[in-house]
């Protein structure tokens, strides 16, 4: 049994950390309004959405699962107090954090309507400091974290979140911000334009 609760425990962690990955990507693209190549522009944040569940889903399934396992020697307390375990506290307690972040996100998600869409956002932003926690928890805490294929997998991970980042930062990416603000207003423009003739008409034919 506890070999299926570690092989379990090890395979949502590598998963929810790649899936979580995968969605901060997509998060960082998301807002420069650019469709992805097959994708529509409303089906990118879509995909980020449903990635973002995904991943949560695994994290969770990780956490629990190592909960039931002898050898993770994990408890309640160190699910959410960090740096409190008997088995690498360090490394434990950088996980720990980065699930307590997640929480913060995921309370504050199903708060969204009574907080606001300024407070969300804010919290929101824990998910570039949650990413960086659960990729150095995953290597310094996981049974693969120093073979060569995961390191492999955390460095193209960290160059691919760093070159979306720059593009986020770059003047570049606010160009393309601008450009998807003037094609909304050319569409809302044309849209009252289209209103305008109707009623133009209907007042003649009157």
């Amino acid at each position: 049994m506890d070999e299926v609760l570690w092989a379990t425990g090890r395979v949502s962690g590598i998963v929810g950390l790649a899936l979580l990955t995968i969605s901060v990507l997509l998060g960082l693209v998301t807002r420069s309004g650019r469709p992805l190549p097959g994708l529509p522009r409303f089906s990118v944040s879509l995909v980020h959405r449903n990635v973002a569940v995904l991943s949560t889903a695994f994290i969770v399934l990780h956490v629990v699962t190592l909960l039931f396992d002898s050898y993770a020697k994990l408890n309640l307390i160190n699910v959410f107090l960090p740096f409190f375990g008997s088995f690498k506290p360090f490394w434990q307690g950088l996980g720990t954090v980065a699930f307590d972040f997640l929480i913060a996100i995921l309370i504050t998600g199903l708060l969204r309507q009574r907080i606001g869409a300024k407070a969300f956002r804010l919290v929101h932003w824990l998910v570039y400091a949650m990413w960086p926690l659960g990729l150095a928890h995953s290597i310094g805490n996981g049974t693969d974290g120093t073979d060569l294929w995961f390191l492999g997998f955390g460095l193209v991970s960290v160059l691919a979140v760093l070159a979306a980042l720059g593009w986020r930062l770059s003047t570049g990416f606010g160009e393309s911000g601008a450009a998807r603000k003037r094609a909304e207003s050319s569409i809302l423009s044309a849209t009252e334009l289209n209103v305008t003739e109707l009623t133009t008409r209907k007042t003649e034919v009157a």
